[in-house]
């Protein structure tokens, strides 16, 4: 199983280019799209779940034409998308049965036996009666989910999943994506780097509509490796820091400015080398540190 995408474009109306010649292959399992907000990644996903047209470019999803093919591609989709609505006052499991009957499973048996397996695979079963009003948000994700997996697709899409979840529904919700990805292709939409370093075999890092990087998360990490360093300066210095240095990223610890640098060598008296991890190869991609390219090559 294998979701190919060719050269995909998308400008809008008001002059924003979305999507420049994005091309991807996603082969079985779960595929991490990384991008700070605004990067085309909700464009690609609505694209991919035929929800709006692209300029120019192709997909295909084993020999379906996902942009001509919609309704064939419609039948093997799930999605969840960053945002979706649902009826407050509605039962879970009486809206996802009515989600399955629009799915096409009319049997009435079939469709009960269906609804309170996905209940179950989400761990909501136990909240089935209870309206979706009262959900918690990372409940209301995990409903999303079900609904997603109605039809058996082969292809799941899901747009920025654990936003706003707290750290305990989002170990509940990576629990449950890692068991869904063994079988079927799952691309995860996300800015959050740990989303893909828990989750992905595979990903790739996006920015203002272009691919800039694509591979194993653990072979890209890689070639950073003795090329970054860290060091604790006092905050007047952050300004002084990035015009001297090739500032990966900055972060507080322990109430100090604490800075990832880029550098073949040391860059100064007081930095020390740290292992790299998918966080710096993140920064260093989309700071334009990193080539654009499928190795992950080092300026």
């Amino acid at each position: 199983m294998e979701l190919r995408i060719n050269q995909l474009s998308k400008r809008y109306p008001n002059g924003v280019q979305a999507l420049q010649n994005v091309s991807l292959s996603i082969s079985q399992g779960m595929f991490g799209l990384l991008g700070p907000n605004g990067a085309g990644k909700s464009t690609l996903m609505r694209t991919l779940a035929t929800l709006q047209e692209a300029d120019s470019g192709g997909a295909s999803l084993d020999g379906i034409d996902v942009l001509k093919q919609k309704d064939e591609v419609r039948r093997v989709l799930g999605y969840l998308p960053q945002e979706f609505g649902l009826y407050p006052k509605v039962s879970a499991e009486g809206l996802l049965s009515h989600f399955a009957a629009l799915k096409g499973i009319s049997n009435a048996r079939e469709r009960r036996e269906v609804v309170r397996m996905l209940l179950h695979q989400t761990n909501l079963w136990e909240h089935r009666s209870k309206p979706l009003g009262s959900f918690s948000g990372g409940m209301k994700q995990r409903f999303g989910i079900a609904q997603a997996l109605l039809g058996n697709p082969r292809l799941i899409i899901v747009d920025e999943p654990t936003a706003g979840l707290d750290p305990e529904e989002r170990v509940r919700f990576h629990n449950l994506l890692s068991a869904i990805g063994e079988n079927i292709i799952v691309i995860l939409s996300t800015h959050i780097v740990s989303d893909v370093s828990d989750l992905c075999s595979h990903m790739a890092i996006m920015n203002d509509g272009r691919v800039l990087v694509t591979g194993e998360p653990s072979a890209l990490v890689e070639k950073l490796n003795g090329k970054v360093w860290k060091k604790a300066i006092p905050a007047l210095e952050l300004a002084a820091s990035r015009e001297r240095f090739r500032v990966i990223l900055e972060r507080l610890f322990g109430g100090r400015t604490v800075i990832h640098v880029l550098s073949n060598q040391p860059p100064d008296s007081g930095f020390e080398p740290v292992p790299p991890d998918l966080e710096d190869l993140y920064f260093a991609t989309i700071r334009g540190l990193v080539a654009p390219a499928s190795t992950g090559q080092v300026n």
